[in-house]
């Protein structure tokens, strides 16, 4: 009757974890990237992602964006990282492309596209300007004369309109050698009286990104204020309302992170400024900051500097625009709590890519590293392993022997615990050490630009994208393709294989029910995990693999684990 009762609750508890992680699974972890191949047909071939950034062109353009770059004066940008240009019809930086990263796999992927001009499709563009009581400033109209043919990071260009009242306004761009652009305002007061201005800088967006805002990745509205990072606001909010959320600050920045990409504006550091995030008509949203006005006087000047970047969340980048001063810079990427945990993996992982050139090798190599750490940890596991399986047989004498009186059997089986100097929850210890691990590595594949597109070997071209492979239609050959809670492909298959074998090498359990739950358990997470990017199967697999090694070994050490157990 007990074996009948515990093999229910063994299939109930399974169907609740198949049709419940789902819901879990979108609520608090953010899907995989979209694969980058599909398999028809029996080949394989790039998959097209319309979703890869924030601005990608489509025949559904509000306006040709090759039209409407042409209709006004530009200076072109040209950088190893950014190329591009700015209108000079309302001084906007709306034309941004990132040469060295691609939408898709394929040979003729369009580079990724940040910024657009206002009139196309997701059109996205930052600027910055001055507003002024009884001032005539310049606005989105206003048509500037260039000093200097192309923004590179050798060459400057300078921007100047003069408003004809006797107040001369300049923008002098500079750019670097990965994405930092920076603007010098200067106002030039040649009129009669004194004037008072106030610098401001803008980044506007129409559309909302295609990667959701989930709770372990946060893409939106950004800003560092004060000291802290602020992940607080998203879109859903300034849909809802207030429309405006404000925030004042000394130092610090803000603007749009999407999951790779990022477009902040980075006001003077020694500065005090007002932050905002907007919502405008439809789906435009708007991130600003202003200056305080400045009086200036007949004859004065004034200039101030501020910096718009606009490119990749490269990790290394953004700590080096940290190190030279712009606060908490890297919390662009949402490493969430354990920040001091998934850094130091993701440094090692980076550092063991480059010296081995492929990232699923690399992250095969982390898991030796993560298993050496753990070893003595393991040779305690199977320590408390061979005394749990010394005293089996007096925990079975006192099951027989207080079966009717459950209280009394758990007084007795502790004062055994205690006796036999056993502890039947070290075992556990190494699982519980192996979740930060896998938590931290789950979010690196998923927040760090280095990882996306890294290919392993034959048919995973992208480990931070799921297998593209599946086994229910025969490897692509059928013409359809399952659904994630279906899509069970080979690396999902050899992972429930070998946690199958790992499971069948531990001791047997004492108790029917948890035997029952072991032994379902490997089929359970390979269609949990199926979904989830190649890197992770990559890295359990390989896990299962070395646990299986070291118990084989600590066997032959030890035979007295493999024994049965004593009558």
């Amino acid at each position: 009757m007990d074996d009948k009762k515990n093999i229910v609750l063994a299939v109930i508890l399974t169907a609740l974890i198949l049709f419940g992680w789902p819901y879990i699974a979108n609520h608090f972890f953010p899907a995989a990237n979209p694969p980058a191949t599909k398999v028809e047909g029996g080949k394989e071939t790039p998959a097209p992602q319309p979703g890869a950034d924030p601005a990608a062109d489509s025949p559904g353009a509000i306006r040709d964006r090759a039209l409407v770059l042409k209709e006004g004066p530009r200076v072109p940008i040209r950088t190893p990282k950014l190329t591009g240009s700015i209108n000079l019809k309302g001084a906007r930086i709306d034309d941004i492309v990132l040469p060295t990263y691609s939408e898709t796999i394929a040979k003729d992927s369009p580079a990724i596209r940040l910024f657009s001009p206002s009139g196309t499709q997701d059109a996205f563009f930052a600027g910055f300007g001055w507003q002024g009581e009884g001032l005539k400033t310049p606005d989105n109209n206003t048509v500037w004369t260039a000093e200097g043919t192309e923004l590179t990071p050798t060459s400057p260009v300078t921007l100047r309109w003069d408003n004809g009242a006797g107040q001369t306004f300049e923008i002098r761009y500079t750019v670097d050698q990965n994405y930092m652009i920076s603007a010098q305002q200067k106002v030039s007061n040649s009129g009669a009286g004194a004037i008072g201005v106030k610098s401001y800088g803008y980044v506007s967006r129409t559309g909302i990104p295609h990667d959701p805002d989930t709770w372990t990745i946060h893409i939106g509205p950004m800003g560092v204020f004060n000291g802290a990072a602020n992940y607080d606001v998203n879109y859903k909010d300034l849909d809802k309302g207030p429309s405006t959320q404000s925030f004042q600050s000394t130092g610090g920045w803000l603007g749009f992170t999407d999951k790779y990409w990022l477009s902040a504006l980075v006001p003077d550091q020694k500065e005090a400024f007002a932050g905002q995030f907007r919502k405008g008509a439809g789906t435009q949203y708007q991130a600003d900051y202003s200056l305080p006005p400045v009086m200036l006087a007949p004859g004065k000047a004034v200039t101030q500097t501020a910096r718009l970047f606009v490119g990749a969340k490269e990790v290394k980048t953004l700590e080096a625009y940290q190190d030279a001063g712009i606060p908490l810079f890297d919390r662009a990427i949402d490493w969430g709590w354990f920040y001091w945990f998934e850094k130091p993996i993701f440094a090692l992982l980076h550092w063991l890519f480059e010296h081995i050139g492929n990232f699923g090798v690399a992250i095969i190599c982390l898991t030796f590293v993560v298993r050496a750490l753990m070893f003595p940890v393991a040779q305690r596991q199977f320590a408390s392993m061979a005394a749990m399986r010394a005293v089996q047989p007096k925990m079975k004498a006192l099951q027989e022997r207080y079966k009717d009186d459950k209280p009394k059997l758990q007084q007795e089986m502790m004062a055994l615990y205690k006796r036999e100097k056993v502890n039947p929850l070290a075992g556990c210890l190494p699982i519980f050490l192996q979740i930060p691990i896998f938590f931290a590595l789950y979010k690196v594949l998923q927040l760090t630009i280095e990882m996306r597109h890294q290919p392993f070997v034959l048919w995973i071209k992208d480990l931070s994208a799921p297998d593209p492979l599946h086994i229910l239609n025969l490897f692509g050959l059928l013409p359809f393709t399952p659904p994630a809670f279906l899509g069970i492909g080979v690396l999902a298959l050899l992972l429930g294989i070998s946690m199958y074998f790992q499971f069948k090498l531990n001791p047997a359990q004492m108790d029917p029910m948890q035997q029952q739950v072991f032994a379902i358990m490997p089929w359970v997470m390979m269609f949990i995990m199926a979904p989830f990017a190649a890197g992770l199967l990559v890295y359990w697999i390989t896990n299962n693999c070395l646990s299986m090694a070291q118990q084989w070994w600590l066997y032959k050490r030890h035979p007295q684990l493999s024994a049965a157990p004593a009558k």
